[in-house]
């Protein structure tokens, strides 16, 4: 079957190795795994994600989302965040690293454009950005902010002509702070019960609220961050396994091992080894 294809997914960008504002397609953000964006995770950047193609589930700020073609989500940094497009789905990520002086929002936003005009102009603004990040052009990483700033402006502008879908429920403050604590914290060690207690709230409670929000129970959604975590460490450095699961809160190496082979059916060793493997 034909697809129509822009002149962005025709040809994609290498990561700039500046550390302004890059442009990269989601592939290229999970280019270790799927796992890289589908388990709960939160990254030390922002992102603006453009969906072009395809549908699927999100986590974001606390909820479980449906998101499509011609979605645009903002994820600020240290935010618990989950995407899962399938094989068929196309997307692209601003990446927006701290400190960059640009006008980063700090909350997520989730917004469903139906304009045409404007899905133009966001399209746009990332094929400019691709441009400029493959071109080697002088003045580059200045055209790049320049671009970026647009793109959150153009967010900005969006998110004032759309209603929110955020909901300010018992519940979804609830989400937000156990989502939060779990970002900030999923390598103390501490069990579910005790997120629970922190948050005032029984552990049951937690995770009805969790299970009927993002899908997931409490427990599963502290494992996948804690996985994500592990993964990360063991394709990414060469820091001794014992270290990754001291680091990670667990009590010993074996307890590590066991629940690493528990949830991918390899032991550690094996995780880094496939990621060595040129792909």
């Amino acid at each position: 079957m034909a697809q129509n294809i822009s002149k962005t997914e025709q040809i994609v960008a290498k990561p700039a190795t500046v550390a302004g504002p890059r442009l990269l397609t989601l592939a290229q953000l999970a280019a270790g795994g799927t796992w890289q964006l589908d388990l709960a995770h939160d990254r030390p950047e922002a992102l603006l994600i453009w969906i072009t193609r395809g549908q699927g589930l999100a986590l974001l700020d606390g909820r479980r989302r449906g998101v499509g073609t011609h979605n645009a989500l903002f994820v600020p940094a240290g935010q618990l965040m989950s995407l899962d497009l399938g094989r068929q789905g196309y997307g692209q990520a601003l990446v927006l690293p701290r400190d960059t002086g640009l006008p980063v929002p700090t909350a997520p936003m989730h917004i469903r454009t139906r304009d045409v005009m404007a899905q133009s102009e966001l399209t746009t603004l990332f094929e400019a950005l691709n441009r400029e990040q493959l071109g080697g052009r002088a003045h580059r990483s200045e055209a790049m902010e320049a671009y970026a700033t647009l793109a959150l402006i153009w967010l900005q502008r969006q998110l004032a002509e759309h209603a929110s879908d955020g909901r300010d429920t018992a519940s979804a403050r609830l989400m937000r702070s156990y989502c939060q604590r779990v970002a900030a914290a999923h390598s103390s060690g501490e069990t579910m019960a005790e997120y629970a207690a922190a948050l005032g709230v029984t552990p049951t409670h937690l995770s009805r609220v969790c299970r009927t929000e993002t899908g997931r129970t409490a427990a599963a959604l502290l494992v996948e961050r804690n996985l994500h975590a592990a993964r990360q460490l063991l394709s990414t450095s060469d820091i001794p396994i014992r270290e990754i699961a001291q680091r990670l809160g667990f009590g010993s190496a074996a307890y590590f091992t066991k629940f690493i082979q528990q949830h991918t059916g390899k032991p550690p060793s094996a995780l880094r080894q496939a990621s060595l493997r040129p792909a």
